[in-house]
């Protein structure tokens, strides 16, 4: 059964979730990849404001194509989550409590989840059309130079990911093998 969470996400509902989960998210997530993850972590080192505050908030993995007109968004599909791993501890420090991709993780990111009690989601790749359907606005908020890869915010109404690392060390992919792998006979 899928179960709604409303942004911006606080510990405490961090804390509910478990590898597995079926989610529909509502609310603010924003968007960013290489690029602006590169810049985000740029601005950190140098120990300057970010232009986004990510307290409590999600970034979702993902370059959308342009919007058709009358829609919010073109077609947004997630991308390979690994690509932003040098880079997610650093911004989970930081109050950074969801991050959606595709795609495992690895361990740097697994125990940063654990630290700053956040949790990483997957969404379904291959499926951005029907993902934008549940994004009703969108506007560039930084690095608009990056084109797609521009850092949005968009409005979210029934998103749906799950839960692939929670903040305990629960990974969706690693419990999902162990159930299905053939058993040798003793």
């Amino acid at each position: 059964m899928d179960r709604t969470i409303t942004t911006p996400l606080t510990d405490d509902v961090v804390a509910t979730l478990h590898a597995g989960d079926r989610l529909l998210i509502t609310g603010t997530i924003y968007t960013g990849r290489d690029a602006a993850h590169k810049r985000l972590v740029g601005l950190i080192d140098k120990g300057e404001s970010l232009p986004i505050d990510l307290e409590g908030q999600i970034i979702y993995f993902v370059g959308p194509t342009p919007a058709r007109p009358g829609e919010a968004i073109g077609s947004a599909g997630p991308t390979t989550s690994g690509r932003m791993d040098v880079y997610s501890p650093k911004l989970t420090a930081l109050g950074l409590k969801g991050m959606i991709g595709k795609g495992s993780r690895n361990d740097a990111v697994k125990e940063a989840l654990r630290r700053d009690k956040a949790v990483y989601l997957g969404a379904t790749g291959g499926a951005g059309a029907l993902l934008a359907q549940r994004i009703t606005s969108a506007r560039v908020v930084a690095y608009e130079d990056l084109g797609p890869e521009a850092i949005r915010e968009l409005e979210v109404k029934d998103f749906p990911v799950v839960v692939i690392n929670d903040m305990y060390g629960g990974d969706l992919y690693v419990e999902g093998r162990k159930k299905y792998e053939r058993k040798e006979d003793s």
